[in-house]
């Protein structure tokens, strides 16, 4: 296989359509695209950049692993139970590492309120674009980089003011790599959040960590320490709620529903709908239309995990008819609708009605496809769908599995 490492990636699709005795419409076909297009590919007149089209060719050619096209060092699964891994992870775990020596400080150091200003478009993008992973990975490296050497630069009260920012980019990192990296980057990056937010010394900074910190808990299995994580960053900024800032209600509001899930998940109904009461309350004493920056805390955000923890309480027709007074519209983050569109798929598979699974489902794709991609709870429904959907439903059940990159 020596000569394979050595071989572009049109290269690569050839050899695998060949291998496997496919002809060139055919393969082209299942794409959905003509065979001079594939022609192009394979002798390398054309790019492909496109990561749905990659994935439909991996998918066609019955390949478990992105990297074979594309010769990438780091493995990028496409079996349903595995997961994708983000397009950007060697250069974002180059920019985590970052030199032990950086580079001589500039004569003038960067803004602090500028850098904010280039996190907050960061988390903008995240929360509106329907390929908030890709397009949000891209720019985490340069982001990583910058918000790491700031705090170097500075002394005082600007220096935790950048360990503040360095904070919130770390978050950010943690949202895109879930899911997507190897554990051990994961951690590292959820580690360096809540040591940023410590050198910051903000309540408002440290609940941040905590809640970024628990669901790496939550997601890998330690429940209580989540939990624990939560509710004693929760009690520890409750005195400062009555005439604090907006946001630091938004983040206890966070908080608390961050723990409604994770009881939730653990069967324990009581506690679960106690936390989520305590968010809804909190959730009453913001403006209207208010949504915190990066966990979208607020009204609609609110009413969208009381149907998540109806599902993981395994309640679909409490959950579905919760979902009946929820206006997506009025959901400021496209990723949190993909998100709470899952749920639904989620409830009707409980309630074994498999059209009305893949009916919310393919909302969810459509809302936002790298919601569901990188999503391993998603990506087993949808697995589930095309293994067990019968008649008209088979090929529609199938489509969407190739649409989220795993053979049916």
């Amino acid at each position: 296989m020596s000569e394979l490492a050595e071989m572009a990636t049109g290269e690569r699709v050839r050899y695998y359509r060949e291998r496997v005795g496919m002809t060139r419409p055919v393969l082209a076909g299942l794409c959905g695209r003509g065979p001079d297009w594939l022609k192009k590919i394979e002798r390398g007149e054309r790019p492909l950049r496109d990561h749905t089209l990659l994935v439909r060719l991996a998918s066609a050619l019955k390949l478990s692993d992105l990297s074979l096209l594309t010769g990438d060092p780091t493995p990028r699964p496409l079996t349903p139970g595995s997961r994708l891994v983000l397009p950007t992870v060697n250069e974002i775990r180059d920019a985590v590492r970052g030199p032990l020596f950086p580079p001589p400080a500039p004569a003038e150091p960067p803004s602090v309120d500028a850098l904010r200003g280039r996190v907050a478009q960061a988390w903008r993008l995240w929360h509106t674009s329907r390929f908030q992973r890709t397009e949000v990975g891209a720019l985490l490296p340069e982001l990583l980089r910058d918000a790491q050497a700031l705090p170097r630069q500075l002394e005082g009260v600007e220096r935790r003011r950048a360990y503040a920012v360095l904070a919130d980019v770390y978050h950010l990192t943690q949202q895109a790599a879930a899911y997507s990296v190897e554990p051990e980057l994961y951690w590292i990056i959820a580690d360096r959040g809540q040591q940023a937010a410590q050198e910051a010394d903000d309540p408002l900074c440290l609940a941040g960590a905590a809640w970024t910190y628990g669901n790496g808990l939550r997601e890998t299995g330690y429940a209580e320490e989540a939990i624990r994580a939560v509710e004693e960053a929760a009690e520890a900024i409750r005195p400062t709620l009555e005439h604090g800032a907006d946001d630091l209600r938004g983040m206890y509001g966070a908080l608390n529903l961050h723990a409604a899930i994770t009881y939730a998940r653990e069967g324990r109904e009581g506690d679960a709908w106690r936390r989520w009461d305590e968010a809804d309350r909190t959730a009453g004493r913001l403006p209207a239309g208010y949504a915190h920056a990066w966990t979208v805390f607020g009204r609609a955000n609110t009413d969208i995990h009381g149907v998540s923890v109806g599902v993981d309480l395994r309640t679909p027709g409490a959950a579905l008819s919760r979902a009946e007074d929820i206006d997506l519209d009025t959901v400021p983050s496209v990723e949190r609708r993909s998100r709470v569109l899952i749920e639904l798929a989620r409830a009707q598979q409980q309630r074994k009605d498999l059209a009305g699974a893949l009916h919310w489902m393919r909302k969810a794709v459509d809302t936002s496809p790298e919601s569901v991609r990188y999503t391993p709870v998603a990506r087993s429904l949808v697995h589930h769908l095309a293994t067990e959907a019968r008649g008209p439903l088979r090929a529609d059940a199938q489509l969407l599995a190739d649409e989220v990159g795993m053979a049916a």
